[in-house]
């Protein structure tokens, strides 16, 4: 016997959780999302809905601000680069030795 598919939901935060779970005010991820250094989805009721790994984008952007002491443009280049970063030690570990040179070099 066979079971039916039953859609599936991708997990998400609203916008009280990822305060919670990042440990600022929700004005504060509200203005994350504005400047668009931290993603959201607005439903049909116009709530927002952010992935899982928002309340960590938000703390990475405060400690940003905080440590370094950088403005929200330079922020949202900075976290532009570490995703670029990311895609390229990826691609590195993919690349076997000996076998083929990786087009960074």
């Amino acid at each position: 016997m066979s079971s039916p598919l039953l859609p599936v939901i991708p997990p998400r935060l609203d916008l009280g959780m990822v305060a919670v779970a990042s440990g600022v005010h929700p004005e504060l991820v509200l203005r994350f999302v504005e400047l668009g250094l931290v993603p959201a989805r607005t439903d049909a009721s116009g709530r927002l809905w952010f992935a899982p790994d928002a309340p960590e984008q938000v703390r990475r952007v405060v400690r940003l601000h905080a440590d370094l002491a950088l403005n929200y443009a330079a922020i949202a280049l900075v976290i532009d680069l570490l995703a670029r970063i990311d895609v390229l030690e990826g691609r590195r570990t993919i690349v076997r030795p000996g076998r083929e040179t990786p087009p960074w070099r």
